[in-house]
């Protein structure tokens, strides 16, 4: 048997940088959102703070994450007080005297819908990740279940048992399309949203490994380009 050649030392370098890089890279991205993000809350809150109350009229400079640390406080004052008699009436009146301002009214209330929307904690999660043959026979596409379908949609298609199912595009899954399909229609499957959605995003490159390959410890290490 003719002995299989041994990789040179530039591609064994190179695949132990590819290898690093998937390590880092994703590590790094994350450190550098969240201290932009940072970064852009004190550039706006800071300037609203009096200045007995800023760092930096003690420490001569500001301390990074200190209008981060002022915006939770604030938020959270505020909560608290619109959860009383006295705030939920202040805060009538200024829905009241918004609703009468045309264009202000029209931005208000659609961000105001976006908000309660994204932070609503009732029904706000996918129960289950799925398969459906879209968009034909033969062609399967993960999407997430999100309820049962009731109402209107299930009396005047007279189907009958249906889940309201969202299928997200790749590899932004905050877009889609929400599909009413029959509950025979529908497989469920075994692996759970959050890495149904890391399949989706990474365009089908990052398969999560089944229960047969945890059980016996065969789950694969990520697949990096080695190159030729």
């Amino acid at each position: 048997m003719p002995q299989r050649k041994r990789p040179s030392l530039f591609s064994r370098l190179r695949s132990n940088f590819l290898t690093g890089l998937v390590i880092v890279l994703p590590i790094s991205l994350t450190i550098w959102m969240v201290w932009a993000f940072v970064g852009f809350v004190d550039s706006r809150v800071l300037p609203l703070v009096p200045e007995a109350y800023k760092p930096a009229t003690y420490t001569g400079a500001n301390v990074r994450g200190y209008g981060v640390v002022v915006f939770l406080v604030f938020t959270t004052v505020i909560g608290a007080m619109t959860k009383g008699i006295f705030g939920r009436q202040l805060l009538r009146y200024g829905e009241s005297l918004v609703d009468r301002m045309p264009i202000v009214r029209s931005i208000y209330n659609g961000v105001k819908q976006i908000v309660e929307t994204v932070l609503s904690q009732s029904n706000s999660s996918f129960e289950k990740a799925c398969l459906i043959e879209y968009p034909r026979k033969g062609l399967w596409a993960i999407a997430f279940v999100s309820t049962k379908s009731r109402g209107e949609i299930v009396e005047k298609t007279d189907v009958g048992d249906m889940l309201s199912v969202f299928l997200p595009t790749t590899p932004n899954p905050t877009s889609g399309f929400l599909l009413f399909v029959p509950r025979e229609d529908v497989i469920l499957l075994e692996m759970d949203v959050e890495a149904a959605a890391k399949l989706v995003i990474s365009a089908g490159l990052v398969m999560p490994p089944s229960k047969e390959e945890i059980a016996a410890g065969r789950i694969a290490s990520p697949k990096t380009v080695s190159g030729a």
